[in-house]
């Protein structure tokens, strides 16, 4: 399944009247932006590029509809014109781009438009919407499947997240930062990822009996099942789980797990661990939930907690921590000629640029290498052609192998990233070649 296309209003109304204005006065050449993190938040070391798929769909299917076009004509915002040019405009431009599940840093581009000027300036808004958002869940799901050090993970969020657009690209970035699955039954049929769900204290309380919800709810669901036992009292509904266990398996039936949501979870999954083996239940497993973030599950496994999987939820889906990236999508070449932007501390490096990536003896990130695209240095070169001429270059991939890419990527961090430690941080260097760009520019192209 695509993602539904929201419209090509779905933007600013200063990219309408910049447009507008380029239009009116011939600046229509070739240009050049990039998207980029200017600054990781504090509390993370590195991110997981994601996005990119529903970001090359948008650009792929860019047109205004008839009602669009009336609204612009009835707006009062524009010159008589301007909608019959947007009617014929699509984006024909090149990308380069991260693969997705690429783990990167500040001030790396993790795509680059190259396009007419009116083209790439019109899809900064939604590009901007989605690239920032799926690395920003990306990078925090990233944290937690190193936390867990191997423990099932599924994103539970949707009820929490920001609109269900946001529901729906928060479990795909978290898949594709090595979570097994979602509760989000919508993303499982439109991403094609496996669903996981349990049971409500709904459940369990629209019964009269508690060991009996367990019952009905086990012989409906016989090769699926994981009970929920903190509705009343933990341990006391874990004694009823083996008490049941018996009769079920006269059935054929096998308790596959049991649930903790509330409660100090490292206490009670102790106790639980200890009752379901006394009782003979040894294969099955414990999950736990209830407002769970990295910090925890890093504290839970240092401690030994006997807890099997996580669900992972409001943390997750709003990215608690660090709500926003300070990303952008700037200028870096019109007409030819390399451009930057020099506001104080918002600066930016000039021209179309490549990353480098080395890696050391044991095969872990050793340094990256900013510079101008073409200036070969060692190492991998990351950005790679997507997108020429306003189509693909190659089908889309699939999720799963983005996925793949992201858990290697993780894996190859340095360890102290991998551990949630921002510091120190992880060496992006500027080549030289760069450098010089940039001093060109600045005595090359003034103001007035």
């Amino acid at each position: 399944m695509h993602d539904p296309a929201p419209g090509a209003l779905l933007t600013d109304l200063y990219q309408l009247t910049m447009l507008d204005a380029y239009f009116e006065h011939g600046l229509t050449r070739t240009a050049v932006f990039e998207f980029f993190v200017r600054r990781l938040p504090d509390a993370r070391g590195f991110l997981v590029a994601a996005g990119l798929e529903q970001a090359l769909d948008y650009l792929e299917t860019l047109r205004f509809t008839d009602d669009e076009l009336d609204w612009i004509r009835a707006s009062g915002h524009f010159s008589p014109g301007f909608a019959d040019r947007l009617a014929a405009l699509r984006f024909t431009g090149d990308v380069d781009a991260l693969p997705e599940g690429t783990v990167c840093f500040a001030n790396e581009p993790l795509l680059r438009i190259v396009a007419p000027l009116p083209e790439a300036q019109l899809v900064e808004t939604r590009l901007i919407n989605l690239l920032q958002f799926q690395t920003m869940i990306a990078s925090k799901a990233a944290r937690s499947v190193l936390a867990a050090n191997g423990r099932q993970l599924v994103e539970f969020g949707l009820r929490r997240a920001h609109g269900a657009e946001a529901g729906l690209f928060a479990a795909r970035a978290s898949y594709l930062a090595g979570f097994a699955g979602t509760s989000n039954v919508a993303a499982a049929a439109r991403y094609g990822m496996p669903a996981f769900g349990t049971m409500a204290h709904a459940f369990v309380q629209a019964h009269d009996d508690e060991e009996q919800a367990f019952e009905h709810f086990a012989v409906t669901h016989p090769d699926n099942n994981t009970l929920l036992i903190d509705t009343y009292d933990t341990e006391a509904a874990a004694r009823k789980v083996v008490s049941l266990a018996g009769r079920l398996r006269a059935r054929g039936i096998t308790i596959r797990a049991v649930r903790l949501d509330s409660g100090n979870l490292l206490d009670h999954a102790v106790r639980v661990r200890r009752i379901l083996d006394d009782g003979g239940l040894r294969e099955t497993r414990i999950f736990s939930s209830g407002n769970l973030d990295e910090y925890v599950l890093r504290d839970l496994v240092r401690e030994g907690a006997p807890i099997d999987g996580f669900g992972i939820g409001t943390s997750l889906d709003t990215s608690a921590d660090a709500p926003y990236l300070e990303c952008v999508y700037k200028l870096m070449e019109y007409d030819g000629r390399a451009r930057r932007k020099r506001s104080e501390g918002k600066a930016t490096w000039p021209g179309r640029k490549q990353v480098f990536r080395r890696y050391g003896p044991s095969g872990e990130m050793a340094g990256d290498v900013l510079t101008v695209d073409g200036d070969a240095q060692e190492g991998e070169a990351l950005l790679v052609p997507v997108m020429r001429g306003g189509r693909r270059l190659a089908p889309r991939e699939s999720l799963h192998a983005i996925r793949a890419r992201a858990v290697r990527q993780l894996g190859d961090l340095p360890a102290h990233l991998q551990a949630l430690e921002t510091e120190p941080a992880y060496l992006v260097r500027v080549a030289p070649a760069l450098v010089s760009l940039t001093e060109l520019v600045d005595r090359t192209v003034a103001p007035g």
